[in-house]
């Protein structure tokens, strides 16, 4: 199996490129995360790619810290944020495990794309859990390849047959609700929409 690191640091370039499969549905995830934001908001992101989605939200926040695991990646979204002049993005190079910030100090968490990508996606959830403040939201587009057996099951098949790709999680989106479930957010909001990956927003229950 490829190295996850390498994989993406191969890729950062091509991905950077590429363009959203779905706009219309992209556009409206940013619009309804958004309604979530002040300009007080803290916001942490993990698995962020190059960026693009922390920099869209930018403008509505205080300060978005966020991490990959990809240098390269890194360093093109830094460069997208300098070319826009976005200066209250923190970029890192970082596992999620490996991250430090002090409990319970966002407002807001975001993983899109990742969980899928993580061996350990469970822990992942606790861990967002735990950074964000009483009160404070999760946000996630998580890809349940394991719901189906779609061409790209078959694809991941092969590909892991020839090591050409990282680890991917085949996860039922059954199993994706226990993990937050258990972690104790409830859900606030989520999108169940025919072909397109599951988009929920979770709650962290207010101190009382």
């Amino acid at each position: 199996m490829v190295d996850a690191v390498d994989f993406w640091d191969a890729r950062a370039e091509s991905y950077s490129k590429s363009s959203v499969g779905n706009e219309e549905a992209y556009n409206e995830k940013l619009r309804t995360t958004q309604k979530y934001f002040d300009k007080e908001s803290l916001v942490f992101e993990f698995g962020c790619g190059t960026g693009t989605t922390a920099i869209h939200h930018a403008p509505f926040v205080q300060r978005i810290v966020a991490t990959d695991i990809s240098s390269n990646m890194i360093e093109i979204a830094k460069n997208k944020a300098l070319a826009e002049n976005i200066t209250n993005i923190e970029f890192q190079r970082s596992t999620l495990e490996d991250f430090e910030a002090t409990d319970a100090s966002f407002n807001v968490v975001m993983a899109h794309n990742i969980l899928h990508l993580l061996e350990d996606p469970e822990q992942a959830i606790k861990i967002a859990y735990r950074l964000l403040k009483p009160g404070g939201v999760f946000v996630t587009s998580t890809v349940c390849l394991g719901d189906s057996f779609s061409h790209w099951r078959v694809l991941l098949i092969i590909g892991k047959l020839f090591r050409k790709v990282p680890y991917v999680n085949v996860l039922k989106r059954e199993t994706l609700n226990r993990y937050l479930s258990d972690a104790g957010f409830a859900v606030d909001l989520e999108w169940n929409r025919k072909k397109q990956t599951p988009f929920i927003i979770l709650k962290k229950p207010a101190a009382r």
